[in-house]
């Protein structure tokens, strides 16, 4: 590792690089095409920077571009890049759909050496003449499983076709959903494969569970969850309608939740991301695209609101967690089909499942629960009977006497209540006496 690097990287508080960093540094250094596979929250980000920005000269022109499947991903990884190539003299710049293009062209002008960016706006600035890639030594496409399907496809297939046909290619991912011949197809390489998640023991423990609820009620699950003292919840929605619906609900009755979705525009997208980072808000909603890649540092808990559609989504998903050693929980919500369904998925993944219950503020075992709930001291017979008499004791009845009706306990007579004479319906009118 650049001197600079290793400097820093100890300064940081890391005491070793991860396996992956580890595994694709020196082919990575070497100009090789690497396809890097890896558990979420591994260090998959520095494990392509570092090496990759050592080659890069400063002054020659855009020599290093990555692919984010989303704005978030990209703006984050941009964050990374930054902090690391002002070390060496680098600039670093991301070219996002949803930003305002203008700013963008202004910023490439400077001739940033590094260029982080979503497919679309990437290859719209290529074709505009706005991006010059006849420099370009090196394209990264992070988090492939997602980018390297439907319309970001052909974008990113675009992309690579007006690049040097000997530009170094790398492909990252936590899942293995990417076939080697597909690569070799679209891309024309066939990259060594570097698969740590077996030996990976960056993960913390994380507890996998569900709470049984109705579609109903999850908005309410979500509210009792808010108030569990120091949580924090990413939760993952199957629709954007019914992320705003439960958005808009929840917020009405006080809960601070926040949310990112594809149609917001980026500056109200960002906002929620920091106050959710801040500590500010309690639940931040998310679809599966604008959370891909996510990282957020200490994050306590991941919330299937839906369902995830399979294995490889919820693999995603639940890499928000127990990232780097921390400790987490992914509570998945729905009902006893629901959950049928998720226990299928997960065992194909390895995973076992926990039922998970809300009790005194505090999330935990729902068998828990129930052996709190067992010790906890019941009132006896003779304890009821004295607060009863205890009770009665302290009545006191406004008038009236104490009456028997023939059983043991006595009845109250309750009496009649004065009031004046009833008058007839014709005003003015008194009630009629019967003569003797």
């Amino acid at each position: 590792m650049n001197d600079l690097f290793q400097n820093h990287f100890n300064e940081k508080g890391f005491q070793k690089r991860t396996l992956i960093q580890q595994r694709v540094a020196e082919p990575l250094r070497n100009g090789e095409s690497v396809l890097g596979l890896s558990p979420t929250g591994s260090g998959k980000t520095l494990a392509f920077a570092l090496p990759l920005m050592e080659k890069v000269i400063p002054g020659d022109g855009t020599q290093l571009l990555v692919l984010s499947p989303s704005q978030e991903l990209a703006i984050q990884t941009t964050d990374v890049f930054r902090e690391w190539a002002a070390l060496i003299g680098l600039k670093v710049t991301s070219v996002t759909g949803g930003a305002n293009v203008q700013r963008q062209i202004e910023r490439l002008k400077k001739k940033p050496e590094i260029i982080v960016g979503t497919p679309g706006r990437v290859l719209t600035l290529i074709n505009e003449h706005r991006l010059k890639v006849s420099e370009l030594q090196s394209l990264v496409v992070d988090e492939a499983d997602e980018l390297l399907t439907g319309e970001t496809l052909e974008d990113t297939r675009q992309i690579e076709d007006q690049l040097l046909a000997d530009v170094q290619l790398s492909f990252f991912s936590a899942t293995d959903d990417l076939a080697l011949d597909d690569l070799e197809t679209w891309f024309g390489v066939k990259p060594l494969v570097v698969d740590v998640r077996d030996e990976d023991q960056t993960r913390g423990n994380v507890q996998h569970g569900w709470i049984e609820t109705s579609e109903k009620t999850k908005a309410r699950i979500l509210k009792k969850l808010s108030r569990v003292k120091n949580f924090q919840g990413l939760v993952f929605f199957n629709h954007v309608s019914t992320m705003e619906k439960t958005a808009a609900l929840l917020k009405h009755e006080g809960v601070s939740v926040g949310k990112i979705a594809g149609h917001q525009v980026q500056i109200d997208r960002a906002s929620a991301m920091r106050r959710f980072k801040n500590k500010d808000l309690a639940l931040l909603m998310v679809t599966d695209v604008a959370a891909r890649g996510l990282d957020i540092q200490k994050l306590p808990a991941v919330i299937n609101f839906d369902i995830p559609r399979n294995a490889t989504t919820y693999t995603h998903r639940v890499g928000r967690t127990g990232r780097m050693g921390q400790s987490g929980y992914v509570i998945s919500l729905g009902n006893d089909h629901d959950i049928r369904n998720l226990k299928k998925m997960t065992k194909e993944i390895g995973l076992s499942l926990e039922k998970l219950a809300i009790q005194d503020r505090q999330l935990m075992l729902a068998s828990e629960a129930a052996k709190m709930a067992k010790a906890a001291p019941a009132v006896t017979a003779p304890q009821a009977k004295n607060e009863v008499k205890h009770s009665k004791k302290n009545e006191q009845p406004q008038s009236g006497k104490v009456v028997t009706n023939g059983k043991k306990k006595p009845v109250v007579a309750t009496p009649k209540k004065k009031g004046k004479k009833k008058h007839s319906k014709r005003k003015g009118m008194r009630r009629s006496k019967k003569n003797d």
